[in-house]
């Protein structure tokens, strides 16, 4: 009765979202969700108004050497987590920011393509042991260089010079924040640069859709450090996406545990929850995988791969039309998204039987991985495709001979029954064999 007198009071409406795990609180409480009422609209408050958005463009990599340029890209990219931590901010996302790299355009033409009012730029110098590193915070808008500086440190002192920048372009502009407050922002994950180097390296191959590749870099980090909360949670993730066509229980159980150690060593990580919540999903335990991903996009929202990642939750989940929706709202961000999220788009579209938009989606991805190529494959066979089935399967088997429809289902046991018996149904008219047969040697 108290809600409601209020809400008639001050024509808003109350929803009731029922009980939800809330951050530092142990048990779970009910949550209502305040809103205006269908045709009314309520005015933003004057944080909303004046919410400082801004872009991190992809620092330059001044070391005369091109292999060099993953450093550039790591420390950028960490710096935009950095930001994303302050709610007063507006940080756009890795991926838009680093399509404007070496593109040559003005401050003014960034701003209006990204929507923002501010860009930081930066370039990054690395010899021997020491590193140089210069950012410069722009108003967009005017041209004006609101505050730009230098850092000349050794290499094990990167952290400290991200604290120092991302604390500057914060007091700069929020002066509502204390500069101090980016220095607890979180604990700083390793004291070690050769850690962090083999974590840049590693991330980097990923997002190249490389993680086997990745692997042992990120095994390399972890000895350095062990407690290196974000190389256990990026181990998780690579053995994870690594395996889930070729399923591999030792594999897999070295993600659940890297997963694992990443929350026990920080728990308040959107990337470590987002690990957990692959692994999980990729295991078929849904509603564990929800929870993670529901933590980490609270943590960082910004983080677009999370999102990407979390379509394929809804798809695996039952929900293919919520994840089309999710992925296209992700996609529709610009031409700036992940070329994967293609491939989760094809998957979506198989599942809701739309065939010939998924063999074009898929046909789009640039890196094919072995699953969607085996969707691809399942596509044009629901097409009546049935030559051009057979040449996609004859390339997945280049990577996994002995493949036949029993380990495909030995792997399909995320996904709910009948989106599993699509996908068999189909391989099998596309000739998938139903098991391996190991070819006889010649006499």
């Amino acid at each position: 009765m108290v809600h409601d007198n209020v809400g008639s009071r001050l024509d808003l409406s109350f929803e009731d979202m029922g009980e939800q795990q809330l951050k530092n609180i142990a048990q779970p409480v009910r949550v209502y969700s305040l809103g205006a009422p269908s045709g009314t609209s309520v005015r933003p408050t004057a944080v909303e108004r004046i919410k400082p958005s801004i872009a991190v463009l992809p620092f330059t990599n001044m070391s005369g050497d091109p292999g060099q340029q993953y450093i550039s890209d790591g420390i950028t990219e960490d710096i935009i987590t950095e930001l994303a931590r302050f709610h007063g901010l507006s940080v756009v996302a890795r991926h838009a920011s680093f399509h404007f790299a070496n593109k040559g355009k003005s401050h003014s033409e960034v701003a209006r393509e990204l929507g923002v009012a501010y860009v930081v730029e930066g370039s990054l110098r690395k010899l021997g042991d020491r590193i140089r590193i210069t950012a410069q915070l722009v108003d967009a808008i005017t041209g004006t260089h609101v505050w730009a500086d230098r850092y000349d440190r050794d290499a094990q002192d990167i952290f400290a010079v991200q604290d120092l920048v991302v604390a500057a372009i914060v007091t700069m502009l929020e002066g509502r924040m204390y500069a101090a407050e980016a220095a607890k922002a979180r604990a700083k994950p390793t004291t070690s640069w050769s850690a962090y180097d083999c974590l840049l390296q590693g991330r980097n191959l990923c997002d190249h859709q490389r993680d086997a590749e990745a692997v042992p870099l990120l095994e390399r980090a972890i000895a350095v450090d062990p407690h290196f909360a974000l190389a256990h949670a990026w181990l998780a993730i690579a053995l994870t996406i690594s395996n889930i066509i070729v399923l591999d229980d030792d594999q897999m159980a070295k993600a659940e545990s890297a997963s694992k150690q990443a929350l026990e060593l920080d728990a308040n990580d959107a990337t470590s929850h987002w690990a957990r919540a692959l692994y999980y999903l990729w295991t078929g335990d849904h509603d564990r995988s929800r929870f993670h991903f529901d933590r980490a996009l609270t943590l960082n929202p910004a983080d677009i791969q999370i999102k990407g990642d979390y379509a394929n939750w809804q798809r695996a989940s039952g929900r293919p039309a919520d994840a089309l929706a999710t992925i296209d709202a992700a996609i529709g961000l610009g031409p700036f998204v992940p070329d994967w999220f293609a491939a989760v788009r094809g998957l979506t579209l198989f599942d809701l039987a739309r065939y010939a938009d998924a063999v074009e989606a898929l046909e789009s991805v640039p890196v094919q991985r072995s699953s969607g190529l085996l969707y691809l494959a399942a596509a044009r066979a629901q097409l009546g495709d049935l030559t051009g089935a057979s040449e996609v399967i004859a390339k997945v088997k280049l990577v996994k001979p002995d493949l036949s429809l029993r380990n495909v289902i030995q792997v399909l046991h995320y996904a709910r029954p009948e989106a599993q018996q699509h996908l068999i149904d189909a391989l099998r008219k596309a000739g998938l064999p139903e098991q391996y047969v190991r070819p006889l040697r010649a006499s």
